[in-house]
């Protein structure tokens, strides 16, 4: 009798052993992994919407204008009048949505 007794102790003592280490890992999630997860979902939706002769930005800091699209790469117009080929990836950001994102 005495043994269960000290069995069901020692069994409630583990779980409130791992309570906070599960509180941890709720907060990194909600904290850290998901804004991060919604921020490159919402930056591949930006990467998918873009079309000829949209004005870019590349992570670099190249401005240029989209002249042509592949599956994976832009290619670019600089102001000089050059062209570049990049990937997809590397575009930071499309100067037309920050005009009408919200403030």
């Amino acid at each position: 009798m005495m043994n269960n007794i000290l069995l069901a102790a020692g069994s409630s003592g583990g779980m409130a052993q791992m309570l906070p280490m599960l509180l941890i890992i709720v907060v990194f999630y909600f904290f850290m992994i998901r804004p991060q997860m919604k921020k490159a979902k919402e930056a591949k939706q930006m990467r998918e919407r873009l079309a000829k002769g949209d004005r870019i930005v590349t992570i670099g800091g190249i401005h240029g204008k989209i002249t042509d699209m592949d599956d994976s790469t832009f290619v670019i117009e600089i102001e000089s009048g050059q062209k570049l080929r990049i990937e997809k990836t590397a575009i930071s950001s499309n100067p037309q949505d920050q005009l009408q994102a919200p403030k």
